[in-house]
């Protein structure tokens, strides 16, 4: 039994690793205190102090630099490790990098605030899933908008990072989740970081062109209905301004039948997102449906990432 456990390891650490982060994620969620991602996020914020500038050349420069600190020490670590250490790290990893239990959970308190008509509360909580304005959204703008992070995160949080692993290992984990986060710390489009956030917003739509259409495709399969979700997939996506989150969200309003999209407010920044899904707006009981489809795309994404492993 020992030895075939290390063949095992032997052969598939970066899988069994991934298999090991995922199932840490869904049944412990995010690292308490201490978080690395937080960590890396206080250290890009200190490298931002002494690379700013109104520029997209220097907003390049900050971007390549923090992304190849993090992938450089993932690919020493997979390159130098053994098979054990190395099955341990991708499963720290892993962990560290997913978001879905926390996603679920945010959606499911969201959920009950809004049952409750507890709107105050759901407004604060808004925040742990997306930075849109919540001060004037009454309940139906409230869980659109929960429904569309939880939709978006999906592809963000779960699926993207999953592909990168499987493609790159230790390596792809840590250089997506460093994109990812540099994005929502720089990529928005403020007089600040304009310039400076392009670099980064555009490495970010990259890294996620292809998660976002397979989460897409994923969510249209599982939905019940493949042929509405489908086409309201294929028809209403580009109306989104984003080339990545429209996928998702289009597949999510077609699967679960709703309506999403509209103006959303952002720091006192309009934006209009445009109109995805021919239903009626989400409620509570929509949000929980998401939830679920969201999860049920984790784990299809997991199996995917096994084959994709296994055929290398």
């Amino acid at each position: 039994m020992r030895n075939a456990v290390s063949r095992l390891y032997a052969r598939s650490p970066v899988t069994l690793g991934l298999l090991a982060g995922y199932f840490a994620d869904a049944a412990l969620g995010d690292p308490g205190r201490g978080h690395p991602v937080a960590w890396f996020g206080r250290a890009a914020a200190a490298v931002e102090r002494r690379t700013w500038g109104d520029s997209r050349v220097r907003g390049a420069l900050h971007t390549t630099l923090c992304t190849g600190v993090v992938t450089g020490f993932g690919a020493l670590a997979q390159a130098k490790a053994g098979p054990r250490l190395r099955f341990a790290v991708t499963a720290l990893a892993t962990w560290t990098v997913l978001g879905g239990r926390s996603l679920a959970r945010e959606g499911e308190i969201m959920a009950r605030l809004l049952d409750a008509g507890d709107l105050p509360a759901a407004r604060a909580r808004l925040g742990h899933l997306c930075g849109r304005d919540a001060t004037n959204l009454d309940e139906r703008e409230l869980a659109r908008a929960a429904t569309e992070s939880v939709a978006e995160n999906t592809s963000d949080a779960v699926v993207a990072p999953l592909l990168w692993g499987a493609v790159a290992g230790i390596p792809g984990l840590l250089a997506y989740r460093a994109i990812n986060t540099l994005d929502a710390m720089i990529g928005h489009r403020s007089p600040r970081y304009l310039k400076f956030g392009w670099a980064a917003a555009r490495v970010d739509d990259v890294a996620n062109f292809v998660p976002s259409r397979i989460a897409a495709l994923t969510a249209i399969g599982l939905s019940g209905n493949p042929g509405r979700a489908g086409r309201t997939w294929l028809s209403d996506r580009a109306r989104h301004p984003s080339p990545n989150a429209g996928q998702v969200e289009a597949a999510f309003a077609g699967a679960l039948r709703v309506r999403l999209g509209g103006v959303n407010s952002y720091g006192g920044r309009t934006e209009n997102r445009g109109t995805l899904g021919d239903g009626p707006a989400p409620g509570p009981d929509d949000l929980r449906r998401a939830v679920r489809l969201s999860r049920a795309v984790g784990w299809a994404t997991l199996g995917l990432v096994c084959a994709v492993r296994a055929a290398k």
